[in-house]
């Protein structure tokens, strides 16, 4: 079988589908990947095969500064999602998989969750697609804001009105999410099954006789912070716990200044290097950052700015998993008391580790891949 996996957007968009890419090619399945020029790169460097997007990557310079934190506001990130990954995105991924199906020709597309022009263009091809989920909260698209726009790109390609999101979960939806943290408000469709994110789950966090915080504010929003790393930062590095803080690849960390022997400043360090030795993960609330943290079972901080961030933030408080800090508001004492506090006890960490448990009893990867043989 052929199978074409495609997302759209960046890292956390991708990383939720490799494991599954990876098991299908290990079943004997021929596997491409279809990405946006800006993440062809990334994706040839995990090892896929990607196909010809009639584009190549520009270098582009390091971005050294930093927008203002913008307050949260739910209708602008409605208009993101629905003007840049329904409106704008599209149309462009649709005809672009229509392309390169023509030479490639696959039996099945495995997409991401809010690539809705791979989804069209499946149904163009009269192919079977499958979705992904990569909001973990499960609430930020299904509220139906997108179903009159996602029928507008389908009308561009011939394609009658889908009544809102029945396209999303038309064949199957694959969630790489533990069990419990999804809204229960929006549950999984009839064709939605939970899987664990590896074969292997990866290590439980042991922590040191020092604890170990790790602080990321993402990929896509560390930009987009104001002043939120510099708060943070000065209210953890008081506490009497190293400190890791990446700020990804468009911040120089030496505007951060000196620091302390016990504070570490990086462009990027690796997840699965750092957080079976931590402690505390303390982060924007990003669906990569949060899942992160439950599947070595610890407990987190999010300061929630935009996206899915919100919905993510609202599960780790009702679950018990961590707590929240206004990204706004939240001063160098309120962020170490607060991180202070979950480090202290055990609940939150206990309870992490009970969300993990679940996880890690799902099916994996390759039963992700019988349920795609069973559609195509």
């Amino acid at each position: 079988m052929r199978i074409l996996f495609s997302f759209v957007g960046g890292a956390g968009h991708f990383l939720p589908l490799t494991p599954i890419a990876r098991a299908a090619r290990a079943a004997g399945h021929d596997v491409a990947l279809s990405a946006g020029p800006r993440m062809v790169d990334t994706v040839r460097r995990a090892g896929f095969e990607v196909l010809d997007n009639g584009a190549a990557d520009a270098p582009t310079p390091e971005r050294r500064e930093r927008l203002p934190l913008a307050p949260l506001d739910e209708a602008r990130e409605r208009r993101v999602v629905t003007d840049m990954f329904v409106r704008k995105a599209g149309p462009d991924r649709a005809a672009r998989l229509l392309t390169q199906a023509a030479e490639w020709r696959p039996d099945l597309i495995v997409c991401d969750e809010v690539d809705y022009g791979a989804m069209i263009a499946a149904e163009r091809l009269g192919i079977p697609h499958a979705t992904v989920v990569v909001l973990a909260a499960g609430s930020f698209v299904q509220d139906g804001y997108v179903a009159e726009a996602i029928d507008e790109v389908r009308a561009e390609f011939g394609l009658p009105p889908d009544g809102g999101l029945a396209m999303l979960g038309r064949h199957l939806v694959l969630e790489p999410v533990p069990p419990g943290f999804r809204d229960p408000a929006f549950p999984l469709p009839a064709t939605g099954h939970a899987i664990r994110p590896a074969e292997t789950m990866p290590p439980i966090a042991e922590g040191g006789d020092r604890p170990l915080i790790y602080f990321t504010l993402g990929t896509e929003f560390n930009i987009e912070s104001g002043d939120l790393f510099e708060r943070v930062l000065a209210g953890l590095r008081d506490l009497p716990a190293d400190l890791v803080m990446t700020v990804g690849r468009h911040l120089d960390p030496a505007v951060f200044g000196p620091q302390p022997a016990h504070v570490r400043i990086e462009r990027f360090v690796p997840q699965d290097e750092l957080l079976p030795r931590c402690d505390l993960v303390v982060s924007h609330g990003g669906s990569g950052s949060v899942l992160g943290a439950v599947a070595h079972g610890l407990p987190m901080l999010v300061a929630p700015m935009g996206a899915d961030q919100p919905d993510n933030a609202v599960r780790v408080a009702a679950l018990g998993l961590g707590r929240v800090l206004d990204a706004e508001t939240v001063t160098p004492e309120r962020a170490a008391a607060e991180a202070a506090a979950v480090l202290a006890g055990p609940g939150c960490r206990d309870t992490a580790r009970a969300l993990r448990a679940g996880w890690a009893a799902l099916p994996g990867p390759a039963a992700a891949v019988r349920l795609l043989e069973s559609i195509a």
